[in-house]
């Protein structure tokens, strides 16, 4: 595979960031005595963009705020998380830096707020690494739609069978595949069978770092190759 164009998401992916995601949900919920759990989070809104996530809990629990207030509030707290304990996914530095070496076109295409995404470039210091920056707030639809990531390849200017997606939801590959653009994943569980229809199941992006080193040939890297 000839790839010059790798479009990465963001939580989960360059920062380990999902913590802070669902942490931020479960302390806002408990504010209004409901109580939700890490699973739930993960199951209901991971990948989402936060209008939705927001909506989901509101209409769920008909909470008396509204979802533009619940959504201020948790990007609130996940931002002052990202900044007190946000750290990169092991691997991001080098990866980016292979990318650049070797001119291949780097995007980001994330469900977050673009106060969220400046919190985690500025914190992590790779805004420069990055020639095109998309929010699903700016699209009609968040993932799984794949309207973020056909904007990034768009801007871009790529063709799609030069490019991949590096996510880490099911939400986000999803997106990835109904954009009909290769898709690789790392997963918090690799063993997990909902990602059997990815292009890649890696355990690290110092295991894509490798994969594209070695010519992109195989589907699978584990902890052991």
């Amino acid at each position: 595979m000839n790839i010059n164009t790798v479009i990465f998401d963001m939580d989960g992916v360059l920062i380990d960031s999902e913590p802070f995601w669902r942490q931020a949900q479960i302390e806002e919920l408990k504010k209004y005595n409901v109580i939700v759990t890490v699973d739930d989070c993960i199951n209901n809104t991971m990948g989402r963009k936060l209008d939705d996530l927001a909506d989901i809990w509101c209409k769920r629990f008909e909470l008396p705020i509204t979802s533009l207030e619940l959504q201020q509030n948790i990007m609130n707290s996940v931002i002052a998380l990202i900044r007190e304990k946000g750290n990169a996914k092991t691997g991001l530095y080098s990866l980016l830096n292979y990318l650049r070496k070797n001119n291949f076109k780097i995007g980001l295409a994330t469900s977050s707020s673009i106060p969220i995404i400046d919190a985690v470039l500025d914190h992590l210091a790779i805004r420069d690494f990055f020639t095109v920056i998309c929010s699903a707030d700016s699209e009609k639809y968040g993932k799984p739609h794949p309207c973020v990531y056909l904007s990034a390849a768009k801007q871009l200017k790529t063709n799609k069978e030069q490019c991949v997606i590096v996510e880490d939801s099911i939400t986000g590959m999803i997106s990835g595949k109904a954009a009909a653009i290769t898709t690789y994943v790392i997963p918090e569980d690799v063993t997990d069978p909902k990602y059997s229809i990815a292009d890649g199941i890696f355990t690290s992006l110092e295991k894509i770092e490798h994969h594209l080193v070695n010519g992109a040939n195989s589907r699978f890297i584990g902890n052991n190759e």
